[in-house]
């Protein structure tokens, strides 16, 4: 009798447990949330682009460059072909086509799983750097590639491993081999990372890298997740997902990051992208996360970009930009501005350009 008692009050203090994780878990993902639309002029997908489009910059001369195929164990994905990198010449507007960048010798294509992307320029030489997060096997390094623009091609450098990065969603390159990438989980994948997901709790974290040191910079994110860097390179953007804000940190000599100011957004806020001209920050959001993950397609979950004005000031002018319940756009995961138009990526499905209105570009 005494055991049975013993398993009763063990199984409803699990049921309890699980049932307040579950309610904060659906309040972390914006379970309850009624989207209103906000729609833009002229919009139209971006043929060849139907599989995803995660992460995405754009080059001063309007070349964008593209990440496409993303496989993450906890949501779809449409085609079985390894992932592919795309660059797209946003000046031509409705000639926009996109061209398959090709891979040298030296890399493994079969296993390509591209995430976060950022570019590099060295000064010495203008050569461009691409580094792109990869994920063969569900496993985390980081590739760094030479852009040959004239080409259409990649020329494989090197691939980065180390124990600190070992859940990395999103990288911005501060140097010809250094960066800072945030880790979205506190572990590095299976059973436990769904765990960690059901506890929310703020374990995921910052990392600099660099030949002479890797550290961690930045901790307390309840899922990091977009990370980029300030027009002046002096501070460091850090989206975190189930927080629905963005981190303003400031670098410090050490190369280490301190906290400045959080910024509400009200949103689940994946990929940054930074107005090189404006310091505009244009985020690509999910506004309903349970949608999401649970991909019903009679309930689909919908896309948001948010822009952020005057960042630094009292007081950042955030607003929404772009919203959809789904039917034109799902999981939109990065956009960003070129020439009056708007480039909005997802996660597995199509990616879009739209007009922009006067007021966004300004």
């Amino acid at each position: 009798m005494g055991k049975l008692v013993v398993i009763a009050f063990f199984v409803a203090a699990l049921s309890a447990f699980l049932g307040e994780r579950i309610i904060n878990l659906r309040k972390r993902t914006l379970a309850s949330r009624k989207l209103v639309q906000t729609h833009l002029p002229n919009c139209h997908p971006i043929k060849s682009l139907e599989y995803g489009s995660e992460d995405l910059t754009i080059l001063p001369n309007g070349h964008a460059i593209i990440s496409t195929g993303l496989k993450d164990p906890v949501l779809p994905s449409y085609s079985d072909d390894p992932g592919k990198m795309y660059t797209l010449d946003m000046s031509e507007d409705s000639r926009m086509k996109p061209v398959e960048l090709r891979m040298g010798r030296g890399f493994d294509l079969d296993s390509f799983n591209p995430h976060g992307i950022s570019v590099y320029t060295d000064e010495t030489d203008n050569s461009v750097y691409l580094f792109v997060v990869n994920h063969p096997q569900q496993k985390t390094q980081v590739e760094i590639f030479l852009f040959v623009e004239e080409d259409h091609s990649l020329v494989y450098v090197k691939t980065i491993k180390h124990e600190f990065l070992h859940s990395v969603n999103d990288i911005v390159a501060v140097g010809v081999e250094s960066f800072y990438a945030t880790n979205d989980h506190y572990f590095s994948g299976g059973t436990l990372n769904t765990l960690e997901v059901l506890l929310a709790q703020p374990w995921s974290n910052v990392v600099y890298y660099s030949p002479e040191e890797v550290k961690v910079v930045a901790e307390g994110f309840y899922m990091a997740n977009g990370i980029n860097i300030s027009p002046d390179k002096r501070h460091i953007y850090v989206a975190d997902l189930f927080d629905h804000n963005i981190h303003v940190l400031e670098r410090l000599e050490s190369n280490g990051l301190a906290p400045v100011k959080v910024v509400e957004v009200g949103s689940l806020v994946d990929n940054i992208y930074v107005d090189p001209e404006t310091g505009d920050l244009w985020i690509g959001c999910h506004p309903n996360g349970w949608k999401l993950f649970r991909n019903d397609p009679e309930d689909l979950p919908g896309s948001e970009v948010i822009q952020i004005k005057d960042i630094h000031s009292e007081k950042p002018v955030v607003t929404q930009v772009y919203a959809d319940d789904g039917s034109v756009l799902i999981g939109s995961s990065v956009a960003a501005p070129y020439g009056g138009k708007l480039l909005i990526g997802t996660i597995y499905q199509k990616a879009l350009v739209c007009d922009l209105a006067k007021e966004c570009h300004k």
